[in-house]
């Protein structure tokens, strides 16, 4: 990256463990590639919590339309992708509507392949897609798997977390041996890293150990404005783009582009 090619590059961002910071993730990191990288970027929320679309300042209730729509009904993505206060940032919202999906896919056919279909369909669009998939290893993250090119598991630097990791590297691989064989891990963020205490530093320490240059090498530390930033519906550079947050955010934008500095 960045993408010289004409389909946009496809990254699902997962961790079927809650609360490791997925969401701030994914909407700070595709405010930054929009923003600071000028790259024309889509957020899928494919997480029935629709944290990304609120994070975004949408209000879920009043939606003309969602992902749900696109992946069940066949709506036209064009009354459902939605702009965002980021110059070249959209975002295909998500609703409470998707929490029957799961369900509702089961008799669908090629029903791991609904969201790939949707993708290929808007990828010349733009240079980089980002899928928010929900904290669970169901039917819906494993669309945003088999639509992906790459994975990014955002990681809390808290104990269990190689235990959760691990798990989802193992249906990394057998997505990759069934689904999609060109799936592949890239990079592991550090999240909501606190190095005043012993127990962030080992926990990073670890996951290093285990998954080496992977790792990103830019942490997210714990930052009370990135915590305030979704209630006010502004992704961190927006909110406040000289807080240690916005500028997390922005070195590790370009280290998940470019590579490490």
């Amino acid at each position: 990256m960045p993408p010289d090619t004409k389909c946009a590059k496809v990254l699902a961002v997962a961790n079927q463990k809650g609360g490791v910071g997925k969401t701030t993730a994914t909407v700070n990191l595709a405010a930054c590639f929009a923003a600071e990288e000028r790259l024309k970027t889509l957020i899928v929320d494919l997480d029935p919590q629709a944290n990304a679309t609120t994070s975004l300042g949408y209000d879920t209730r009043t939606l003309d339309g969602s992902i749900y729509d696109a992946l069940l009904r066949d709506t036209d993505l064009d009354g459902i992708i939605l702009p965002t206060a980021v110059e070249g940032l959209h975002i295909l919202p998500s609703n409470l509507d998707l929490a029957g999906a799961e369900i509702e896919l089961v008799p669908t056919f090629n029903r791991e392949r609904c969201l790939q279909s949707i993708i290929s369909s808007i990828e010349d669009k733009y240079d980089v897609i980002l899928i928010d998939c929900p904290p669970s290893l169901g039917l819906l993250t494993v669309n945003g798997l088999t639509a992906a090119e790459e994975v990014i598991v955002p990681v809390q630097t808290e104990y269990f977390s190689l235990e959760g990791l691990a798990q989802l590297v193992k249906t990394i691989g057998l997505v990759q041996k069934s689904l999609n064989p060109e799936l592949r891990l890239t990079k592991v963020i550090l999240s909501m890293y606190d190095a005043r205490t012993k127990l962030s530093r080992e926990v990073a320490k670890e996951v290093r150990a285990h998954y080496g240059d992977k790792v990103c090498w830019q942490v997210v530390p714990r930052n009370v404005r990135l915590s305030e930033a979704p209630s006010f519906g502004q992704p961190i550079i927006r909110y406040d783009s000289s807080s240690t947050g916005a500028k997390a955010f922005r070195a590790l934008a370009k280290e998940v582009l470019y590579g490490a500095a």
